[in-house]
């Protein structure tokens, strides 16, 4: 850890559930991350969105896909040095409200922390606070997905919102702005296999920015979108898939994204390094060297439409952000 400046690893889609899980009972725990486990274990703090939830539950939900893993798979997060996840998504309550208290104990005994889904709306909207190396971070979790999940007085759900409502959002700013020194918003958002933000969800990032919001974490797709420093800022639209079973679109690549770093100091963003990763049979590992052009060039070429170069540093990407110590 340098002094003044924190390293945040940031991931898309973790799903470890379906035949992730299945796979898992028979494998060594570590065999998951590949060789991105020393990266992981390297940051200062790493930030997912969990795809699954952790728990035995049977009352599923119907739906077309249902995601859960044992909640023993916990020491796959905790070997990875996972801090927090974000729950705000389309499958947290897959097993029913029973499957998202249990994936809220299973986290809280692990001592991992989480934001966008709670047993009430008061836990479902309350943010994390890190502080790490003398700087505060606060993150807050949201999702468009499934609006009939969402958390209420009495009962548990996800911090749903519509894409759009900054209203909702900056009052969530306003209770911890003054409390921290950054503050993330970690969002699932939008439809899946889309290569480009919609120019309102565009609009909207650029209004979070400017209410006071530092990194943007997004997710949702399963690909990655481009990256965009505005003001200083960094949004990450779409940071793809992390780990699952999906099946693989030829053309698109949902199997293929990055590890994010950031490094932060008390002003904001400072620098952010993008790790080529890949997924295979039920693995993440950083790109082999015929994928990493391919990688490198879609990224590039999606990021320059936002009005950001990335420069190619031995097979990643990098962009210094003018808000070092």
């Amino acid at each position: 850890m340098k002094q003044g400046s924190v390293l945040i690893g940031f991931c898309g889609d973790v799903m470890i559930g379906r035949m992730v899980d299945e796979v898992l009972n028979h494998r060594l725990p570590q065999y998951l991350w590949g060789d991105v486990l020393p990266l992981l274990q390297e940051m200062d703090l790493n930030i997912i969105n969990l795809e699954a939830a952790l728990t035995t539950s049977a009352r599923i939900v119907p739906k077309v896909f249902n995601f859960k893993a044992d909640p023993q798979k916990i020491a796959l997060l905790t070997m990875a040095s996972i801090d927090l996840v974000n729950l705000a998504n389309n499958h947290i309550l897959d097993y029913s409200e029973e499957g998202l208290l249990e994936t809220l104990k299973t986290l809280d005994e692990a001592k991992i922390l989480h934001v966008g889904a709670g047993r009430n709306i008061a836990e479902a909207r309350r943010p994390a606070i890190i502080n790490r190396n003398g700087i505060k971070i606060g993150v807050l979790g949201y999702t468009d997905n499934e609006p009939d999940w969402v958390a209420a007085e009495t009962s548990a759900g996800i911090n749903y919102i519509n894409v759009g409502d900054l209203a909702k959002v900056k009052r969530d700013l306003d209770t911890i702005r003054h409390e921290v020194d950054l503050v993330i918003v970690s969002l699932h958002w939008g439809p899946n296999m889309r290569t480009r933000p919609p120019p309102y969800f565009v609009d909207f990032a650029h209004q979070l920015i400017d209410n006071g919001v530092d990194i943007i974490h997004g997710h949702s797709a399963h690909i990655f979108q481009g990256v965009e420093i505005y003001k200083n800022k960094l949004i990450m639209f779409d940071t793809g898939d992390f780990v699952d079973d999906y099946a693989v679109d030829p053309i698109l690549r949902n199997d293929q994204s990055f590890f994010f770093i950031v490094e932060v100091s008390k002003n904001g963003p400072c620098s952010l390094q993008l790790i080529p990763t890949i997924i295979q049979e039920c693995q993440v590992n950083r790109a082999n060297k015929e994928d990493i052009p391919m990688i490198l060039a879609r990224m590039q070429k999606l990021s320059a439409e936002r009005g950001t170069v990335l420069e190619e540093r031995q097979g990643c990407l990098f962009k210094r952000i003018k808000n070092d110590t």
